[in-house]
């Protein structure tokens, strides 16, 4: 009996320890939280404007929620904004764009700065130089170039905001400040131009990566005639950035090429790749989620792992606001289902 009980006792013992050891093993361990360094982000340089105007958005709840916020949470981690240098109005001016880097910063989102070089838009159609630069020859645009971007980048700094990108001028397919810095008449001019901005990030801040930007993503030839110009003339700069606003008709199709596009601006200048603009009408939503998800995956595929993110201009304008239909807000001040392609 003695040796039988000793038996049960020793019999418990092990059972116990053994069900204390495995409930150890099986206790959670908590999960981290998977990071990546692929930048999803939006150009929100009208918000100030538009909640001005008493504009109010909504996630899909109808809950009011302050709009980068609304983007952080669907997954987005950064903010573009750009720079006007005196624009008429005071929006996107230097004080309107450290307002607005304050409120990204204080969400830990990554920050974009997209200098215009005008008092209002600058894209392939027009880039018309500021009102008070006007009768300014070349080498004294130059340092206004210089003294503008140094203001702003110190105003940034003063308000220890250090952008992560620096744009030196906004879709300049054909140069910036026309017509002295119009590429297609004189390529030397633009490069100048380009560089006296790129210096002036660089003094602020050296860990800031400079970005020439063109539109047309799809366009190869476009790239490299613009590229191989600065490049002729002394320019270097850290990210070629593009735009791409294709219709539900094409859009494949355009992802394509400019994946092809992509490929060949760093097999030939070694750069690091952005897609800095897009954007899809509005109220097709489906099609612009297909659009977005394949052009996302697209960008992560760029050989030697250059492709960096994707940008969604202006997705908060919604309603027609100032006459732009290609944002991906419903009427009612929602996200679309075409931003899911960012979560």
């Amino acid at each position: 009996m003695k040796v039988k009980i000793t038996s049960f006792l020793l019999l418990l013992f092990f059972t116990n320890l053994n069900c204390t050891k495995s409930s150890t093993q099986n206790t959670p361990t908590p999960i981290p939280t998977p990071t990546s360094n692929f930048i999803k982000g939006a150009d929100v340089s009208w918000l100030t404007q538009m909640e001005n105007a008493g504009k109010k958005f909504y996630n899909s709840s109808s809950t009011e929620t302050e709009c980068m916020q609304l983007l952080k949470n669907i997954g987005m981690n950064s903010i573009r904004l750009r720079v006007w240098v005196n624009p008429a109005a005071g929006w996107c001016n230097t004080a309107d764009v450290v307002t607005k880097a304050l409120r990204a910063k204080a969400l830990g989102m990554k920050i974009m700065i997209d200098f215009h070089y005008s008092d209002s838009w600058a894209d392939p159609g027009q880039q018309t130089k500021p009102a008070a630069w006007a009768g300014q020859d070349v080498a004294t645009l130059q340092t206004s170039v210089y003294n503008h971007t140094l203001a702003v980048m110190n105003a940034l700094k003063t308000n220890s905001i250090t952008p992560e990108w620096v744009q030196v001028g906004n879709e300049t397919n054909d140069g910036m400040l026309w017509p002295e810095g119009k590429a297609s008449v004189n390529m030397a001019n633009y490069a100048k131009f380009f560089i006296a901005g790129y210096n002036a990030v660089k003094a602020v801040s050296s860990t800031t990566k400079v970005m020439v930007h063109v539109s047309n993503g799809y366009d190869n030839a476009l790239f490299r005639w613009n590229l191989d110009g600065l490049k002729a003339n002394g320019a270097v700069w850290d990210v070629i950035g593009m735009s791409l606003y294709p219709t539900t008709a094409n859009w494949s199709t355009l992802n394509s090429q400019c994946l092809t596009n992509m490929n060949d601006m760093v097999a030939r200048y070694g750069s690091e790749i952005m897609v800095c603009e897009v954007g899809m009408s509005w109220d097709q939503a489906a099609t612009c989620n297909s659009f977005l998800t394949d052009l996302i995956t697209k960008v992560k595929a760029v050989s030697n792992s250059k492709g960096l993110g994707v940008f969604y201009w202006e997705p908060q304008a919604y309603s027609s606001w100032q006459g732009y239909t290609l944002g991906a807000f419903d009427n009612t001040g929602k996200p679309t289902i075409a931003l899911n392609a960012f979560n």
